[in-house]
């Protein structure tokens, strides 16, 4: 089987290869945009650029994309597929990014490079694996005591329509070895419209690639998870749950749960069980992307709403919010949405004087200092508890952890 993913890999490299990533360049240039990525994954930790990247199964661009936007990071990709390792090195070239290094390495074996790293990237790897806790085991091997890890794993629930599909290949005896996938692409333009998968082809835009169709339909090995059994994972190898990468559509008062019946959208439940129980309410979910850390971590890198302590946060705009001003019902001043979101219902309207409070944000001031003159009684904590649930805000913590 790990013979056949390699030469799945070879054949359908992936992602979709591609040779310009000039407008990638231009759009990391912003500093802004690298510090907020910085405080997604650090919230405690002062900003710094000079930080060690490993990109664990980097396919054919992401190891070069890490190297383009960071420039004073140091980082290494590994593959096992030499088509995509070869892909990457044309990149490196073309854009003399001295800063990469890259090797035909399988993620199991990530030790034989003798090093340890701040961040570690792996994004849709560790489902393809024979073994995934050997491979989630390998990466925290060489994680920092003070690292980040950034997971994307599948969800099972919203790609239930893709299983279908793998399931339908299967017993028809339909391969990616067979290399024609016209008769695929037919078959799936002849899918009832009630069909699971419809929805997902019409969204996806990914779906119009071959190599990502294969990916989804033809891999011969995957495997999904659902929050419980991704928490599970993580509890067994000794990380800690960190937050998710994209929040809100996890978060029961944002988006369509927000307007589930008051007893049920703030059931006193753990943390846990709320996401979990938002992944099986919104039923649409592919993939898992979160932020974890060694549960020896030697300060909880968590943002927290209790005690004092989040008046001395900073907070830092995302930048891939669109504020939008007109055609708003009566006392909403504007309606915050962030563009990077996949679910649309998912925004976060604002009074007059909360926008004024968001305007003012500039990355220097804290959230006691942008509130001085906020009418709330809680001198702010709910505004900047809701921009940050929604995925508005990140937060410079530094400052308050040092006095704290």
């Amino acid at each position: 089987m790990a013979a056949e993913v390699k030469a799945f890999y070879e054949r359908y490299p992936y992602p979709p290869p591609v040779n310009d990533l000039e407008a990638y360049r231009l759009r990391w240039q912003d500093p802004r945009r690298r510090r907020a990525e910085f405080h997604l994954f650090w919230p405690t930790r002062p900003y710094a650029e000079g930080y060690s990247i490993l990109v664990a199964g980097c396919g054919t661009s992401q190891a070069a994309k890490y190297a383009l936007r960071h420039p004073l990071a140091q980082v290494t990709g590994i593959d096992f597929s030499i088509t995509s390792i070869q892909h990457t090195l044309d990149l490196k070239r073309k854009y003399e990014l001295d800063n990469l290094q890259v090797q035909e390495l399988p993620l199991e074996q990530v030790g034989r490079l003798g090093a340890t790293f701040d961040q570690i990237v792996c994004t849709g790897v560790l489902h393809h694996l024979a073994d995934p806790d050997a491979g989630l085991a390998a990466l925290r091997a060489v994680l920092k005591p003070e690292g980040a890890l950034n997971l994307m794993l599948y969800a099972p629930y919203g790609r239930s329509g893709i299983y279908l599909l793998q399931e339908f290949c299967r017993r028809v005896g339909f391969r990616a070895a067979d290399g024609d996938l016209q008769e695929l692409l037919a078959a799936l333009k002849a899918l009832p419209a009630a069909h699971p998968l419809v929805g997902l082809l019409r969204e996806a835009p990914d779906f119009r690639n071959e190599a990502a169709l294969a990916d989804a339909l033809l891999h011969p090995r995957d495997r999904a998870y659902s929050v419980p059994q991704l928490f599970e994972l993580l509890r067994s190898h000794h990380l800690t749950f960190g937050r998710w990468v994209r929040q809100a559509p996890y978060c029961l008062q944002a988006g369509l749960t927000s307007r589930l019946p008051q007893r049920m959208r703030t059931a006193q439940i753990p943390l846990e069980d709320q996401f979990a129980a938002a992944e099986l309410f919104r039923g649409t979910m592919t993939r898992h992307s979160l932020v974890a850390y060694r549960d020896d971590h030697p300060s909880a890198p968590l943002i927290s709403f209790a005690g004092e302590a989040w008046r001395d946060y900073v907070p830092i705009r995302l930048p891939d919010t669109l504020c939008v001003e007109e055609r708003l019902p009566p006392g909403i001043a504007a309606l915050l949405v962030n563009r990077a979101h996949a679910h649309s219902d998912i925004c976060l309207p604002l009074r007059g004087h909360e926008k004024a409070v968001f305007e003012a944000i500039d990355g220097r001031r804290s959230i006691a200092e942008l509130c001085t003159k906020a009418p709330e009684r809680d001198g702010g904590r709910s505004l900047f508890e809701r921009l940050w649930w929604h995925d508005q805000i990140v937060f410079d913590a530094s400052a308050a952890t040092q006095r704290g």
